[in-house]
């Protein structure tokens, strides 16, 4: 606006007391601890589990790596208010730097279409230089304008369009001081245009309304559009109350947290409860994480995702990453293997088996099973079975089972042993000076085989049984009949048989042998 005027009597936003207030309050502990808590998670889990984490984001006051540009009317209304912000700048660049240490500050100005170089200039591009910045301040006159409305449309435009240079990935702030609405179009710059630029920029819009007779910036509802339309606000104040209601505006942006996975192992995932979330600059934000570890996530691994919570869209720094570590258990026992076996008996205790089983896990590799009863063992006669165990690092405990089977299919040795006649004589008359025989039969497993007698000449004939080392008299008398009588002195039997004996030995198996006791022939 092109005159000077004096504040009406309403306040708008903060008053002059509140500056103080504002630095103190924008200097207090939770401006200096933003970031994600908890901000590493080491657990350990199974595979195809999932765990629950309770986030809390808690955002800083002031948006991170701040680019905040202050776009000043400087028509002839504005001499109080330009006062308010040259005293007070240094406060203000304190306070946003307690919050952010990295931010920059610009300095531009804005009048009427008719006033010439003053329409629109940059008096101090980004800088980190609080002298160079103060002294940019200290160059805004209040003078010219007309018509109540500004040029400020255009002026937005402007900063968008390559007037100011911003560094990568900041958070750009444009903050507009005026009392006046704007021509629309100004300078040939339609609000839709300015507002379009802004976006392509993401700079959003903190309008500052001072009060005055210029009706102020909203007076048209220009700077609630253009500060709706950037995520922007507007704030009221009067104009010694300017550098307040700047602090004030910047610690009541919107902020909106997007949790972000950078990275994440093969087997790890995390999940939020929601995509994102919009909240007041400095509050907390809560979310809602579920890390979840895949069913077939490799056990034993250690498995590393990370996150990072990004403010507005930009990285917010090291203390809004999160750094995720999760042991998967090993939760696979061992793999046991033994396998059945069969062995024929060496003697009457079996036999000894000396039998192979092994062990492998998934994670410790090869183990060494304990078996009961174990390898080199001597196993009876029959089926015993064998259980083998192994345990894991992880206490994970397999087993595997095997019949071990002892078997005797080994038939005795019998024989028919020609002795001397026990009496040291031969009977005369007799057909068989020689027949006199010890019976024997050996096995290696039983030690008391059976022994019967059978008729060469008549197969249904079989005597017995008859223990082992039994003595007999054989006489063969074809015409005779088949009989066994008890002998006398050393010989046990006396056998009568029409044809030879046939001696089979029997043992506990059921293996049998034969042999044959030959009878010589009668004299001629």
């Amino acid at each position: 606006m092109g005159f000077t005027a004096v504040p009406r009597g309403r306040v708008r936003g903060v008053t002059v007391a509140a500056v103080t207030a504002m630095v103190t309050v924008v200097a207090a502990p939770a401006w200096a601890a933003p970031g994600v808590d908890p901000g590493t998670v080491d657990r350990a889990a199974d595979p195809g589990t999932a765990i629950p984490i309770s986030k809390v984001v808690s955002t800083p006051a002031i948006p991170p790596k701040p680019d905040v540009v202050l776009l000043v009317d400087t028509t002839g209304s504005m001499g109080p208010a330009i006062e308010n912000v040259r005293s007070n700048l240094q406060q203000v660049i304190n306070s946003v730097r307690t919050a952010q240490p990295g931010a920059e500050f610009a300095v531009a100005s804005y009048r009427d279409e008719e006033d010439g170089p003053e329409l629109f200039q940059v008096r101090q591009n980004l800088t980190a230089d609080a002298i160079d910045l103060q002294n940019a301040v200290d160059g805004l006159l209040a003078d010219g304008g007309g018509d109540f409305p500004e040029a400020w449309v255009n002026a937005l435009f402007e900063v968008s369009d390559g007037a100011i240079a911003y560094r990568s990935g900041s958070s750009r702030i444009v903050v507009l001081v005026g009392d006046a609405p704007s021509h629309d179009p100004s300078a040939g710059h339609t609000l839709a245009q300015a507002t379009a630029a802004l976006q392509a920029d993401h700079a959003r819009v903190l309008a500052v309304d001072v009060a005055g007779e210029g009706g102020g910036l909203d007076a048209d509802g220009q700077a609630t559009a253009v500060a709706t339309a950037t995520g922007g606000q507007v704030v009221d104040s009067a104009p010694d109350t300017v550098t307040a209601a700047i602090l004030n505006g910047l610690r009541d942006l919107d902020v909106t947290v997007t949790p972000t996975v950078t990275s994440c192992d093969a087997g790890l995932s995390v999940s939020f409860d929601a995509p994102s979330r919009t909240q007041q600059s400095g509050t907390d934000v809560p979310f809602a994480e579920t890390i979840t570890v895949a069913g077939d996530a490799p056990q034993g691994a250690v498995l590393h995702c990370t996150v990072d919570f990004r403010l507005n869209g930009l990285p917010g720094g090291p203390e809004f990453v999160e750094h995720i570590t999760v042991r998967v258990n090993d939760v696979t026992p061992p793999t046991v293997v033994v396998d059945d076996r069969t062995v024929e008996a060496t003697g009457p205790a079996g036999a000894v088996i000396d039998y192979p089983a092994s062990a492998t896990d998934n994670v410790d590799g090869p183990l060494t099973p304990t078996c009961v009863p174990p390898p080199g063992s001597t196993f009876p006669l029959g089926a015993t079975t064998v259980t083998c165990t192994a345990t894991d690092a992880a206490g994970n405990t397999g087993s595997d089972t095997a019949v071990m089977r002892v078997v005797d299919t080994t038939a005795p040795t019998t024989r028919c042993v020609p002795t001397n006649n026990p009496s040291g004589d031969n009977t005369p008359g007799s057909y068989n000076p020689d027949g006199f025989y010890e019976l024997t039969a050996t096995d290696v497993v039983d030690t008391d085989v059976e022994v019967y007698i059978g008729d060469a000449a008549d197969p249904s004939v079989t005597f017995g049984p008859f223990p082992a080392g039994t003595k007999i008299k054989l006489v063969q008398a074809p015409g005779a009949q088949s009989r066994v009588r008890d002998g006398t002195g050393d010989v046990d039997y006396k056998v009568t048989l029409r044809g030879d004996a046939v001696i089979t030995g029997v043992d506990d198996s059921g293996n049998r042998s034969t042999a044959t006791c030959l009878v010589a022939p009668p004299p001629k």
